[in-house]
């Protein structure tokens, strides 16, 4: 079992692999820092693989709802602690997406690059005009069980909030283990529909400077980006997108291939100066489930 080897504002963080370079993995809903295993075995020999549980996401510790502001100082001090002075790439999936792209935006001299999985453009009007009202029924519908969830956790049954979200998690396929599945971890959709803690009004819009891999599954009932995401990112100098025929767990679904882009792509853009128009090309658009 991995030991942390540090810990920062109570949150425990593991380290491993060599490197001059710290890869920090943010998970996202419902999992934790385990999510990332398959991926650290593929990257530790080249790469410093840095993970933490969110707050509020272990199991084994108590509620601990965290607002967007408080969520970037806290990766900001784990940046800080593991790469001083020396700007990291995040690797992101799901919520890990939100709050580390948030985190990229306050603070783009700590972040180099970024591989985000799944979550593209999510407060865009592009985005929102590319959902069907079929799509925006689904993602309302989910989201705000969830939230629902996380309320009724809090303020009426524990036992209740767990089985909700545990239902919600089975509807959805995640292969997160439900034992480990909680009502505390719902508080980003209680921030999102129901203005937790300020919610995400003050968000910035998802405009990257930094080279970007993005990643993402195609055997969903809905993307969580729009076309123009995939089209701006795809052009870009040194950065890259690419579909993989899974769900939203692609890391899970399809570890070989997935483990394998990224740590390409990371290696590939670590032997080059990541200016505009000197990194890796982009791969060619890849087409939307039809």
């Amino acid at each position: 079992m991995t030991v942390p080897e540090l810990t920062v504002q109570d949150i425990e963080v593991f380290i491993e692999g060599t490197g001059p370079n710290a890869v920090v993995m943010i998970h996202g809903w419902p999992d934790t820092h385990r999510l990332w295993d398959a991926t650290v075995e593929a990257l530790k020999g080249q790469h410093r693989c840095v993970r933490f549980t969110l707050p509020g996401f272990d199991p084994q510790q108590p509620a601990r709802a965290t607002a967007l502001t408080d969520m970037t100082a806290l990766f900001g001090a784990i940046v800080q602690a593991v790469s001083p002075g020396k700007p990291v790439t995040l690797l992101l999936h799901d919520w890990g997406c939100v709050f580390g792209y948030e985190f990229a935006a306050r603070h783009p001299e700590q972040v180099e690059r970024i591989v985000a999985v799944d979550i593209g453009d999510h407060n865009s009007a592009a985005f929102a005009s590319s959902l069907t009202g079929k799509a925006k029924w689904q993602i309302f519908s989910y989201q705000c069980w969830l939230a629902v969830a996380w309320w009724t956790g809090r303020h009426i049954h524990a036992g209740l909030g767990d089985r909700m979200t545990r239902a919600m998690a089975g509807s959805l396929r995640c292969p997160t283990a439900p034992e480990s599945i909680g009502w505390p971890m719902n508080y980003p959709y209680a921030m999102q529909w129901f203005g937790l803690m300020g919610g995400f009004r003050g968000a910035a819009p998802v405009e990257l400077a930094c080279p970007l891999l993005y990643l993402y599954g195609e055997r969903k009932p809905f993307m969580f980006h729009s076309p123009q995401w995939l089209q701006r990112i795809a052009a870009r100098p040194g950065s890259a997108v690419q579909g993989f025929r899974t769900g939203h767990w692609v890391m899970v679904e399809q570890p070989g291939a997935f483990n394998q882009r990224v740590r390409s792509w990371l290696d590939g853009a670590d032997g080059q100066t990541l200016a505009a128009g000197s990194a890796i090309p982009s791969r060619s658009l890849p087409r939307r489930p039809g």
